[in-house]
């Protein structure tokens, strides 16, 4: 599919839905003014009444998709992390009357403990992975965490923590391959064992009549969003499916920038493989210390299937924590109405 062809999907009139996800892009990065300000008018022609009103109604009138799950105390950790634990250190009671105003304003506030690892969904920093001692760019991995308040705080490698995710990939091109659906014919979950190829990777996008361009940010559905809050055990346990080796080298060749899917770990696990030498987290290492592609997880993509959008404009706003090895999202995507 070329970048000016429309998708048409369940005999619903065509969509523009590149151009929409292009202009869409262009007006929430403030890059959809052309031309340059005329000295003698009293605001730039970007911010011409009638622009602003069409630049809000057409991300308002949006279908906009919740990419999010609730998180708490029983949502499930990777092993590797720490615990997630929250309390409110000052409740309404205790709070209301400490200023002397006869009780009329109260307020809590509240201690989280979690790791940047944590949330649903959440993204992986670049310099979360190390590979044969080096982080993405051949950044000594030791040195960029010698000072334990974060990856770069030692003066090595700081560009490679959360607070420096790319602002061009705030708002990005998102493209869904739903190889659960491709794979079983229905919404229903892939199994728990389970390596998704190249070839799934390939004839899902084909199916879809979906076409990945270098740059995109690329989500993989295994179903298992439907299992983070109705089986949290299942969830988190031992195997999972998700991309091998193989699938993840498909994702770098195609050119993504970031990748994601509704699974714990992303990749399949266990994240073992045994050839052509032994390796934990094989995936991990490929897509972030080799080739610098951000990897996000717990995406709830069942909605998305449900529409059968396989693209749009994907919202993905990671906090700007210093030394941050990564950070839970509150992301979504935009799409044209049918």
């Amino acid at each position: 599919m070329t970048n000016d062809s429309r998708i048409e999907h369940d005999g619903a009139p065509t969509v523009a839905r590149r151009e929409f996800v292009r202009a869409a892009a262009l007006a929430a990065a403030g890059l959809a003014a052309t031309g340059s300000v005329n000295p003698a008018s009293a605001r730039p022609p970007s911010q011409a009444p009638g622009r602003i009103r069409h630049f809000i109604s057409t991300v308002t009138q949006a279908r906009l998709f919740d990419l999010t799950s609730v998180w708490d105390e029983n949502s499930p950790i990777a092993s590797v992390n720490p615990p997630y634990a929250m309390e409110l250190n000052t409740t309404h009671a205790s709070t209301r009357g400490i200023f002397g105003d006869g009780g009329q304003l109260s307020f809590t506030t509240e201690v989280q403990h979690w790791s940047g690892q944590h949330g649903a969904p959440s993204i992986d920093a670049l310099g979360h992975i190390g590979h044969n001692g080096l982080l993405f760019g051949g950044v000594d991995a030791a040195a960029a965490t010698a000072d334990t308040r974060g990856i770069g705080r030692s003066g090595v490698g700081a560009h490679l923590d959360i607070a420096h995710f790319p602002t061009d990939l705030l708002v990005n091109r998102g493209v869904l391959l739903d190889v659960a659906s491709f794979v079983n014919g229905t919404l229903a979950p892939l199994p728990p064992v389970f390596e998704i190829t190249a070839r799934h990777l390939a004839d899902t996008a084909a199916d879809e009549g979906v076409t990945l361009e270098r740059g995109d940010t690329v989500l993989i559905r295994t179903g298992w969003g439907q299992h983070f809050s109705a089986n949290p055990a299942l969830y988190g346990g031992g195997s999972s499916p998700g991309p091998g080796v193989e699938g993840a080298q498909f994702l770098v060749d195609a050119g993504a920038r970031v990748v994601g899917n509704d699974t714990l770990t992303f990749e399949q696990r266990p994240p073992i493989v045994t050839t052509p030498v032994f390796q934990v987290f094989p995936v991990h290492m490929l897509l972030i210390a080799d080739h610098g592609i951000n990897i996000i997880e717990n995406y709830f993509l069942e909605e998305l299937a449900q529409a059968r959008v396989y693209e749009f404009l994907l919202v993905v706003p990671p906090i700007k924590i210093r030394g941050g090895t990564g950070s839970a999202l509150r992301s979504f995507a935009l799409a044209p109405e049918p």
